[in-house]
């Protein structure tokens, strides 16, 4: 799982990993990080499914979600 940076970001991916085990849920997230560790993810714009598969093919879609995770990345390593 990739790790946010503060401690209250961390206990909540944890809350929502504990919730999650063994069962199937739907996560809305703002956080990359949760949707990064999720097993699928769907990215919408303006209410419509604009992109969806796994994190992984996402990023190699080089889609919206790839935009996304490059400039987040991007400004993590930079901190």
């Amino acid at each position: 799982m990739w790790r946010s940076t503060s401690a209250g970001a961390r206990t909540l991916e944890a809350a929502a990993a504990a919730a999650l085990e063994g069962r199937t849920g739907l996560v809305v997230a703002h956080r990359l990080t949760q949707a990064a560790a999720s097993d699928r993810v769907v990215v919408l714009d303006a209410g419509a499914v604009v992109e969806s598969g796994t994190h992984d093919e996402l990023v190699a879609s080089g889609g919206r979600y790839a935009t996304l995770w490059a400039a987040w990345s991007d400004n993590r390593s930079r901190t």
